[in-house]
């Protein structure tokens, strides 16, 4: 892993892109946190993609710092593309069925 940090900014044209060493395992997170690579003539541009609203945008860019700072990645996330509610958490799980629920009960009877 590089100390080179990655930088996830907000381009010049308005496009969310990532800067920095990008080896394979962070391309990996990146990719599954919804940006798209590229190969350019000096190595690869990393992207979200276009016209999806600056919300979406936020979210996943920084869902994909979090993941890259889980990682043990230095990460730099521009300010600009903090969600305005926080960073997204996920569902929570389903509650427990209780013992009773399993049990099998009486088909339920025709309606007349």
């Amino acid at each position: 892993m590089n100390s080179d940090a990655l930088r996830i900014v907000r381009g010049w044209g308005g496009q969310v892109e990532v800067e920095g060493p990008i080896d394979g395992f962070a391309a990996g997170v990146l990719k599954r946190a919804g940006f798209m690579t590229f190969p350019t003539l000096y190595g690869q541009w990393v992207r979200l993609p276009f016209d999806m609203g600056r919300a979406w945008e936020n979210e996943h860019a920084s869902w994909a710092a979090d993941l890259l700072l889980a990682a043990r990645y230095p990460v730099e996330l521009d300010p600009s593309l903090r969600p305005a509610t926080g960073t997204p958490t996920p569902p929570a799980p389903a509650p427990q069925r209780s013992r009773t629920a399993m049990t099998a009960q009486a088909p339920p009877r025709p309606h007349r």
